[in-house]
């Protein structure tokens, strides 16, 4: 993983870039390079509280085209200080998070009588060594956010998470595949330890 920067709007912004060696197989929730499939990089970018674009998806791709990254990737913003970028690892798999909780909420708590903010976020990138399968790539998702969820609680935060929260999780696409994710199975508790370790980090140093 790498900080850099770009020039927009008149300010000087970081991003976080993570260049994969060869294409990973990666399921994200991310605006840009969502969904599960081969991608190349992961870009997690640094925005103004005040952003209002309702074209993430094209503008994370033009930010991709600007920092030179090639092919498929996967692109997340975020109001948050990504140079606070918090590290978590457990068992060889490796889990970055960066934490704006400035609106955290309830998964379940009831409609919003105003519009959503946008401001505050926690995104997460976590790579595992070994493949996965689809399915245990949907369940490592929900491992992964169940650790973050355990962390806010743990630190009182009053919410599972903002309603603007994205996940990226990659493992290699060649090898025989892991069939589970969730929290008990080989790399679902590797997972889980990692990204409560990155979350609980970050929300500590704030």
């Amino acid at each position: 993983m790498q900080v850099r920067s770009r020039r927009e709007g008149g300010r000087e912004l970081p991003v976080l870039v993570w260049r994969f060696g060869a294409p990973l197989r990666v399921i994200a929730s991310a605006p840009h390079g969502g969904g599960v499939g081969s991608r190349r990089w992961v870009v997690n970018a640094q925005v103004p509280t005040s952003y209002g674009r309702r074209d993430p998806d094209h503008h994370l791709g033009q930010l991709a085209v600007s920092l030179g990254l090639p092919g498929r990737g996967v692109g997340m913003l975020t109001a948050a200080d990504v140079r606070a970028v918090h590290r978590g690892d457990d068992g060889g798999v490796e889990a970055r998070a960066t934490v704006g909780l400035g609106h955290p909420t309830w998964a379940a708590a009831a409609d919003a009588t105003r519009p959503v903010s946008l401001v505050g976020t926690v995104n997460v990138v976590a790579v595992v060594p070994e493949r996965l399968s689809d399915a245990a790539l949907v369940n490592a998702v929900a491992t992964a956010t169940e650790a973050k969820a355990q962390a806010l609680w743990e630190a009182g935060i009053p919410g599972t998470g903002t309603a603007t929260d994205a996940v990226c999780i990659a493992c290699p696409a060649d090898g025989p595949a892991h069939a589970f994710g969730g929290p008990r199975s080989i790399w679902g508790a590797r997972l889980a330890r990692a990204v409560h370790r990155a979350i609980a980090g970050a929300v500590s140093s704030r």
